[in-house]
């Protein structure tokens, strides 16, 4: 099985079931417009068995990888850096902009996911009133993701992440 394959079953078998009442998960996973633009990064980039060093962030935002499936990439770069049309909404996200300068500055996004795989402590996302939510800010939602952060992490490492 590739690491392409092991990401893709893996994002496609996660859920949270409870989260505080105010609290909404962003799952682009389970998406059926999304996942297929998600599957076409992961078989483009990660369609071998070459160990990578993983980096993470915290969780993923709503106009980037909560909307893309993929850390760190807007609508927009997953177009113009990664080459992966899409009909997503083309809202900004900045952290993608700085991810892709340093992507760029690495030698692009080929060479850059050839070495590394970006993840997330929590893979999937959360709002909070319409505005992204950080797990970590949150008492109640952080406690009750701690067995969901810990096996998800478990598992990617498990794809021969570094």
């Amino acid at each position: 099985m590739t690491i392409a394959e092991k990401i893709i079953a893996f994002y496609k078998s996660l859920s949270i079931d409870k989260v505080p009442e105010n609290i909404e998960v962003m799952n682009p996973f389970s998406d059926k417009d999304t996942f297929p633009i998600t599957k076409a990064f992961y078989y483009k980039y990660y369609h071998d068995e070459l160990p990578r060093t993983m980096i993470l962030g915290i969780n993923p935002g709503r106009f980037g990888g909560g909307v893309t499936g993929i850390p760190f990439t807007d609508p927009i770069k997953l177009e113009k850096e990664c080459g992966i049309t899409n009909e997503l909404a083309k809202k900004p996200e900045l952290s993608a902009d700085f991810i892709y300068q340093m992507i760029n500055a690495y030698g692009g996004p080929s060479v850059f996911y050839n070495r590394f795989y970006i993840s997330a402590v929590s893979p999937l996302g959360f709002t909070k009133d319409g505005k992204n939510a950080n797990y970590y800010d949150i008492k109640e939602l952080q406690d009750g993701l701690h067995d969901f952060i810990v096996d998800c992490l478990q598992r990617q490492i498990s794809f021969g992440m570094v």
